[in-house]
């Protein structure tokens, strides 16, 4: 795993408010590399700004991912060839963790064989074991309806066997729903007229998940959650504080976010896609107190997410000049905001690595 020096969030409380700093972004070369998958291009990570207020104007569909550059974090990288624990006697199984996948469904498989949850004709053997996925299943890489498949068939597998796979909702299956439901319906975007299917397509849409997207694929995304708590940590996809806008429970934000979905409004599904791809809440100063604003409102004692990648937190990639054609090296989660959160996007769609991690961390 690899561990920061307790690097402070950037994001801040919800009675907080930071005018946002941009930095014009070049997508380093590397991720415009052809990686495994030679007959596709992945592109690299788009998100909106750094900062939970947005500056005037400001729409998700821009690509303006901010330049990081961080001297203060260290990552501590240990034996990467660990073993599951062993199987409890009695009660709940080990827990564990996914990063975001985004359609790269061979390192999924790959990562979940090296962990010991499922077998190499890719069928659950973790028996009594839980596993959860953070979000982001498709967009980027070339099989995102095929990682939503395994998932939902791990799902049916993991419960027969006494444990059980389960996934929460991220920012790009708001995306993909929106894009499948909506199309090219404007929607208010606080920054003029945008679409579902604009914003898909600049995210990494891929052509080939619309085409095999299918209706119980949808009503298995829109039933997600999007906080869980377990064993002490709070699980959630973005790294922000606008979860708090949807409930002052688990339970209440849960019931919310799907309510919102099967109101069917476009511009209600908007404005809560646009809220889950906020991200950097808990990175620089404030960014603890903005942990704790999530954990005393929902319990646990560590926040776990996926949605902002680790290189980006490290300040690994993003040269202003395009000179660094290099990919991150990223060995495992990384542990900041004072030890209270813990990042689990590895970078995959930017040739870094799918993570999947056993909880607690050792520490």
């Amino acid at each position: 795993m690899v561990e920061g020096s307790m690097t402070q969030g950037a994001g801040q409380g919800p009675e907080v408010e930071r005018t946002a700093t941009l930095r014009d972004f070049r997508v380093p070369a590397y991720v415009h590399e052809t990686g495994p998958y030679a007959h596709s291009t992945h592109p690299g990570d788009v998100a909106p700004p750094a900062e939970e207020t947005y500056p005037e104007g400001y729409t998700p569909t821009q690509r303006d991912l901010p330049v990081i550059n961080r001297g203060d974090t260290v990552q501590v990288t240990v034996d990467p060839t660990s073993v599951p624990a062993p199987q409890p006697a009695t009660g709940p199984g080990p827990l564990y963790v996914v990063g975001d996948v985004h359609g790269y469904l061979d390192e999924l498989v790959a990562a979940l064989q090296e962990k010991g949850l499922i077998d190499s004709a890719g069928q659950w053997c973790a028996g009594t074991a839980r596993l959860w996925f953070l979000g982001d299943f498709t967009d980027r890489g070339p099989d995102g309806i095929g990682v939503i498949d395994l998932v939902m068939r791990l799902s049916a597998e993991a419960a027969a066997a006494g444990g059980y796979c389960k996934a929460l909702m991220g920012n790009h299956e708001l995306l993909l729903l929106g894009a499948k439901r909506f199309g090219d319906t404007p929607v208010n975007s606080g920054a003029g007229t945008a679409t579902f299917q604009a914003a898909w397509l600049l995210n990494g849409g891929q052509k080939t998940d619309m085409d095999r997207l299918q209706d119980h694929h949808l009503q298995w995304m829109a039933r997600l959650d999007a906080v869980e708590e377990v064993d002490g940590h709070l699980l959630l996809h973005s790294d922000t504080t606008a979860y708090l806008d949807y409930g002052r429970s688990i339970e209440e934000v849960n019931d919310t976010v799907r309510e919102t979905l099967t109101r069917n409004d476009a511009d209600e599904v908007w404005d809560l896609f646009r809220k889950f791809t906020k991200r950097f809440s808990f990175r620089d100063e404030g960014g603890a107190d903005a942990v704790r604003s999530l954990l005393d409102t929902y319990g646990g004692t560590r926040v776990v997410h996926g949605h902002s990648p680790i290189p980006y937190l490290l300040g690994e990639v993003g040269s202003e000049d395009g000179e660094d054609d290099t990919g991150p090296v990223v060995e495992g989660p990384h542990v900041y905001a004072d030890g209270l959160a813990i990042a689990m996007d590895g970078g995959v769609t930017m040739a870094g690595k799918l993570l999947v991690q056993q909880l607690p961390l050792a520490m």
